[in-house]
This record gives structure tokens, sequence and C-alpha cells, in this order.
């Protein structure tokens, strides 16, 4: 609990054995739970994740929205719900920085933005500081909610997250989460948050498919949400 604020923790994870028990271990005493969302690993990613002490759901259907949608069947609408990566480029130590303005009543979301913060040479490519760029940029000029990053560390009120009717499946996630925000008016806040390289090789941004799939995915949903809003 914090501030008397029950917090869950999702993390989405492919083939990260090397890396998950290290993020788990990170993770502030004040959380209640760690959900790990198993995405079809070939390794021992779901059995490091439960020695550890998470709670482990398995999604065969690859996907980061997926793993995301499945982990979330396993929460409290009442929480305070944290999205945390399984590669350990993120702090999760910093979570108090997500999950603090929410429980003090000023935001419903905070996005965790590496734009903001301290990021180590070379854990975010070129193409996702400029894709990102692009993304928050437009997001801003379509619904005038400024954001300075689409960082997958964050935190937002479970009622709240329902309420978005989260659909993607895959790359596209972290914007929909933002552009429904934006589109509902929901208080959104950003927190400055470090980041650092990830363990292990990105299934996005370390391949150019990965990042040429990822940036088409990412400016294909702001264009049909602004062309094409759903009522």
């Amino acid at each position: 609990m914090r501030q008397g604020r029950k917090i869950e923790v999702v993390i989405p994870a492919l083939n990260e054995e090397q890396a998950i028990a290290r993020v788990i271990a990170d993770i502030p005493d004040f959380v209640d739970q760690i959900i790990v969302a198993d995405n079809g690993s070939s390794d021992d990613t779901a059995n490091c994740a439960s020695q550890a002490g998470a709670v482990v759901v398995h999604q065969p259907e690859r996907g980061y929205g997926a793993a995301c949608l499945l982990a979330l069947e396993q929460t409290d609408e009442r929480s305070i719900i944290v999205f945390l990566d399984g590669d350990y480029s993120d702090f999760p130590e910093e979570m108090p920085l997500l999950v603090d303005p929410i429980t003090a009543g000023k935001a419903q979301m905070v996005i965790g933005s590496r734009a903001a913060g301290t990021s180590q040479r070379g854990a975010l490519t070129p193409p996702q500081i400029f894709g990102n760029w692009l993304a928050c940029r437009l997001i801003d000029l379509i619904w005038g909610l400024k954001f300075t990053d689409l960082g997958p560390f964050r935190a937002i009120e479970g009622k709240a997250l329902s309420d978005l009717d989260m659909r993607d499946q895959n790359f596209g996630w972290t914007v929909e989460m933002q552009i429904k925000a934006a589109r509902s008016n929901l208080p959104s806040l950003e927190a400055p948050v470090s980041y650092k390289q990830r363990i292990g090789v990105s299934k996005v941004s370390g391949t150019v498919k990965g990042s040429v799939l990822a940036g088409t995915k990412i400016l294909g949903l702001i264009a049909r949400y602004a062309l094409f809003p759903p009522r």
C-alpha cells in the first residue's frame, strides 16, 4: 500500500530470464502485487519470475498489448496500476515518482518521461528518440495534451484505465493509452525518470524490422483516431 492505496505492477515479458528477477527485486516494498505476463518465452522467464515472487500469467499470443491486457484481468480497478518493462532498462525504485502524484490527487495517469529524465548513452536509439518526439508532438497538435515521451514506465488509476477501453494488442499500447487519455481529458502528468541499457536484445528497437513496424503502428493509430474517432 502507498498512502492507503493498493499498488499493482504489470510486467509484460518475452525471453527475459536474465533480467526479470533483478527487475522484481528492485520494485519498492509498498507494491501489493506483481504480475508478470509471460508472452510465449522460450527460456526460463516464467520460472524466474515466479521464484522472485511474482504472479505469472501466460499469454501465448505475441504482442506487448496482448500481454498487458491478460495481466490486467488479475488486477483490481481500485488499485493504481504501474506498467514496467521486464528488461531492466527502467529503474523500478523510481516508482514513487509515478505513484505519488496519483495518491495525492494531482493526476490519474503519470507517464515516466525518459526525455525529461536521464538516459544512459545508447539506451534510446535515434529512431526511438525521433519517433517518440513526433508522436508526442502530434498528440499535442491534435488533442492538446503535451507529452515528451511514450515511455513504458507509467502509472494509472485502475478505474480510469478500465474506462479507456484499451484494445491494442502490440506496439500501439502506450500511444493508445495517451491518445485516449487526451481525448477523455484524463488528468495526466509526466515525471522525469532514468533509463539504462537493457539486458539482452530488444524485440522492437533492436531490429530494423521491429523499429519500422512499431513506428508504422504508432503513427497509424494517431492517424486513425484523428481522422476516424470512435464514438
